[in-house]
Formats: structure tokens, sequence, C-alpha cells
């Protein structure tokens, strides 16, 4: 269950080309970075990560950090189950093409032979709702669900269709691609509808019992029956550790209601990329992206990618309290599975970074160390300037305190940079890598970066354009300052304003919390954000905060008073 938005967050990764081949390293030197990257997750009084890496039936790296429970300060270990959010997409979208292979399901089946009298069911197939060209509403993008108290209660399968149903669709259906937890609901129902079971006690009778996977099962809490080995799930709220939001595990339904651990993960990748459970026709269709799906990599409940210039086959996963992360690189046979008890890193490595950091290592293509070496103010300055992407997008490049920082605009974050050799800097967050061209005068001309480490990089020619100016800041009293604080909500999207150290904060739900600064009573910006807070009305306790970030304007409705 994951939703992604635009927000401010949202400065792309670059990262460094991939390394040359070389030697798969022997299971000790894994074993040794692995330790390392795990450690850089987490703080041992913290929520925590578990992390497994596998080459075949080899396991090459076990181990955690962190903790399972705060309050009662249990260590989280390699045993303990977690929920998979978005990664039950694949198990669900296995359980289908089970079903096809069993004569009781085709993926052209109309929607409606399945869940009679959905709306223009008879145009959406099986198919579609698979890889996610539905059209169909998200209903995790539905306020009334999401803020408006519908993630708490617990419902069935039929309710659950009901709360999304009849809301207007985003395209016709096929027409487009859009990431969609609506239609892994109806996956659910059509597993229902074809076996006569619920959804994930089909998926354990025919997939979890035969392949000894103990600890994968339904999160449902319906039940509300206690499930082994479970951990609890946490989030930041104004700078401290909190337990995540609450949410019926009813509701995440097929799209993202399974636990499970790193140990059955592992089964299963073997289990599924070996051709032990489905037919070749259906593995293919699974891991074949086609259609409007195509251009977004995603097959049915997976993401055909590309990794160190090699096939990659991920799905990762968030929700309240949870990150998570499963790969297969199917041609050295690596399997890493990454799975985290909280929803926000704090600007620590997340389940989806370590997990490639880690792949990467066992390939042989490790992402390199960030050592600094010594350059001096002169040299810095050479690189500041504007880098245009194209006629609305641009790259700026500032010496602020004596670091090199890129930001993004319109709408990005300003991300600080580390230099580790001439001309190369890697970003002091994430995977990432600029790479500065200079002329044959030795100007520098343009910059180059690497998206998430993979093809040849994208150019930005240096132009003659000045950075924009800096925003006007004035300090505003007491009483002004407190009108504004609060939480304030959009759909899933939680923002909380708070004082910290007398230092006003804005925390996005998911993300480290960041300094705003008022440019007027109504209106405040974060220096380290292309973006803009606006507060209304202009006197009194604010009621609502628009939050306007490149093309993207959202509005966050007040929650509660602090």
């Amino acid at each position: 269950m994951h939703s992604k938005h635009l927000l401010w967050c949202v400065a792309p990764v670059f990262a460094l080309a991939a390394a040359a081949h070389a030697a798969a390293p022997e299971k000790q030197a894994v074993a040794a970075y692995a330790a390392r990257v795990l450690a850089a997750t987490c703080t041992a009084a913290g929520p925590g990560t578990v992390v497994l890496v596998a080459r075949g039936d080899e396991v090459l790296f076990r181990d955690a950090c962190g903790r399972a429970s705060l309050e009662l300060d249990v260590p989280l270990t390699p045993d303990h189950v977690l929920r998979l959010a978005s990664i039950t997409k694949q198990f669900a979208a296995a359980g289908v093409l089970k079903l096809v292979d069993d004569g009781k399901v085709a993926l052209d089946d109309p929607v409606s032979k399945f869940v009679p009298g959905y709306p223009n069911g008879d145009a959406i197939t099986v198919g579609m709702l698979l890889d996610h060209t539905s059209g169909i509403r998200s209903y995790t993008s539905i306020p009334e669900i999401m803020s408006g108290g519908g993630i708490l209660k617990d419902v069935s399968t039929a309710q659950l269709i009901d709360s999304f149903k009849d809301v207007a669709p985003d395209f016709a259906p096929g027409a487009d691609y859009r990431y969609n937890n609506s239609a892994y609901v109806l996956v659910g129902a059509v597993i229902e509808a074809a076996s006569g079971q619920s959804w994930d006690g089909y998926l354990r009778e025919v997939f979890f019992a035969p392949l000894g996977m103990a600890h994968t099962r339904g999160g449902n809490a319906t039940a509300h029956a206690t499930i082994p080995g479970v951990v609890a799930g946490y989030t930041s709220r104004d700078g401290t550790w909190a337990p995540a939001q609450y949410i019926s595990m009813s509701q995440p339904h097929a799209a993202g209601a399974l636990v499970s651990s790193v140990d059955d993960l592992l089964t299963w990748n073997r289990a599924l990329h070996e051709g032990k459970l489905l037919s070749e026709r259906s593995y293919r269709a699974m891991v074949t992206p086609t259609g409007k799906a195509a251009g977004s990599r995603y097959g049915f409940g997976i993401v055909a990618d590309t990794f160190r210039g090699e096939p990659m086959l991920q799905h990762g996963g968030g929700i309240f309290g949870f990150n998570t992360y499963l790969l297969y690189m199917p041609g050295p046979d690596i399997s890493v599975a990454v799975l985290q008890n909280t929803d926000d890193t704090r600007g620590a490595p997340g389940a989806e970074t370590a997990a490639r950091m880690l792949a990467a290592m066992v390939v042989g293509k490790p992402y390199p160390e960030k050592t600094p070496i010594p350059v001096d103010a002169a040299t810095l300055r050479q690189y500041a300037g504007v880098y245009r992407i194209d006629a609305e997008t641009t790259h700026v490049l500032r010496v602020d305190d004596g670091r090199l920082r890129v930001q993004r605009l319109p709408g990005g974050q300003s991300l600080a940079l580390i230099p580790v050799a001439t001309d190369v800097f890697l970003f002091d967050e994430g995977l990432s890598r600029i790479v500065f061209e200079r002329d044959v005068a030795g100007a520098v001309v343009a910059m180059r970066f690497f998206a998430e480490d993979e093809g040849e990089g994208e150019v930005a020619p240096r132009t003659d354009e000045a950075p924009p100016s800096a925003r006007a800041q004035m300090h505003l009293p007491d009483e002004a300052r407190s009108r504004v604080i609060g939480t304030y909500a959009h759909e899933a999207m939680v923002v909380n304003v708070f004082l910290q150290d007398d230092t006003l904060m804005a925390r996005l739900s998911g993300q480290a919390a960041i300094e705003i600064f008022a440019e007027s009573p109504t209106r405040f910006y974060p220096k380290t954000v292309d973006a803009t807070l606006v507060f209304s009305p202009e006197h009194d306790a604010a009621e609502t905060l628009t939050l306007l970030q490149g093309d993207t304007t959202l509005v966050f409705e007040r929650q509660q008073r602090d």
C-alpha cells in the first residue's frame, strides 16, 4: 500500500555510473559491507531494519538492528514478522495467475464476472487490475477514507469496494497507467470469487503452507487476533519517535495487508522465480510489462527494472510505521529483502536505498564510499550557476557555508554534495553523483547526472542565467507563529507544524522535519526546498495549509490544535 505524491522531498536521486564489471565478492566481504549498510539505517535505541542477502540458496547476510518495541526495549531480530505493505501485490498477482493456470480466471475476463454490478465492470479486465491500467481511482487518494477516519474501520471486501466504486475514474479503462490500490482490492475480490476463500486464505493454501512460509499471512484486524512475532511500527512526531498511525488491516487488503519475515521472502523469491509456482506463460506475463504499463515497467505486482546493467525484478512498499523492499536479480540469482518498522528514516538509508546498495555489492559493482577530498573555495565557486535541463527546469548550484549544494527548480530540494574526485560529487544523502564537464579552456560548461546509477546520464548545459534571488524573511511575534501551529491533513498525508527550541518546523509524514521561515504572516517557506506554505485565514488560528511546489497545489485541512 503505497501512495506517491510530488512534495518537498522531490529532488531527483543522482547516482554513480555503474562500475566496471568485477568478480562477485566472497561471502565474508559481502557480510562486512552489509553490516555497515545495516548499521547506517538505524540507531540501537530507535526502530530498526531487518536485512537478508542471498545468492541462490546461500544466505550471505542476515541480521537486524534497532528495536522491535521501543516501549518494552525489545531488540529487533531477523526472526521477527513485519508488515510488507505493497510487496503484498506480487503475492496477490501470483494468486490470480495461479487461478488462470487452473482455468478459473482469464486475464481478459471482465471485473463484472467476479464483482457483479461494479461500475463499468464490463470494460475493465482482470489484466488491467494487475498492471494498474484500469483507470479506477485509488482509494488511498480519497480524503474521506484516508483522513476522515475511514482507515480505522474494520470492513469486509464488499464494504471496502463500496467505499470507492462510485468515485469518478481517473481515465478510461486501458487508456493510461496509474498506480492504484483500489485495483488490488479488486484483485483480492477476484481471488475470493474464483476460489471461494478469503484472498489471504487462498494464498496460504496454494503458496504459503506448501512452501513452509509459516510467518506469512494476512494482517487482517477484523479478527483482532495476535500475530506471533509481529513487531510494532513507528513514526517520528515533533522530533521524537511515536507509535505509527493506526490502520485497520482489513483496509490494505490485497494491496498491502500481508505480514512476513525475511526468511519467508527468500523462500518466496526462490519458488516464484524458479518456476515452482506458476506456468511459464503466467510467470512471463507477470514480469513482462506491456501496453500503457510498459513505460512504468510495471508487470503484474512486480516492476521489471534494470540495475547495474542487468535485469532486476522488484517492488517496494510503505504503510503507516513500515518501509519495505524486495528485489531479485535473475542473472546472478540474487535476492535482497529489507524490512523496516518505521515510516521515517530521518535521513538514513531507507529500505530501497539499502537494498540497492547491497545488491550492487553482491554483483561486484558497489557504490563508492563517500570519502571527501579537499576542494578550496575558489574551485567550488567554479561550479556555481544555473544548468538548464529544459525550458521549464533547471539545476541551481550554490556554495553555502563552504559546501556545494544543488537544487532542482521548480519544486526541488536543496541537497549537499560531497567532492570525491576532480569534478565529481556525490550527494550527501542517497546514491548519487554529479560529474561536471569542462571545455578545452578548462571552464565548467555542463553537468551530467545519473539517475539511480543507470544509463549514460543526462547532460544539463550551464547557462548565463542569474540564480534566483534569496527570498525575503521577516520576524514574527509568538502570537503570529502560534496561529499556524497544528496538524493538517490532505488525503493520506499529514503536515505537523510545531515549535522546536523556539524554531518553527514543519514535518510531512514520512519525512524529516524542516525549518520554515516567514515572508509574511501567512506565507512561509523552507530554505532547503523550493516550496511555499500558505496559511488561511490571515487572522485567528489557521484552518488550512496550502502547499505550493512546482506545478503542484495541495490543500491540507487542520485536524487538531496542538
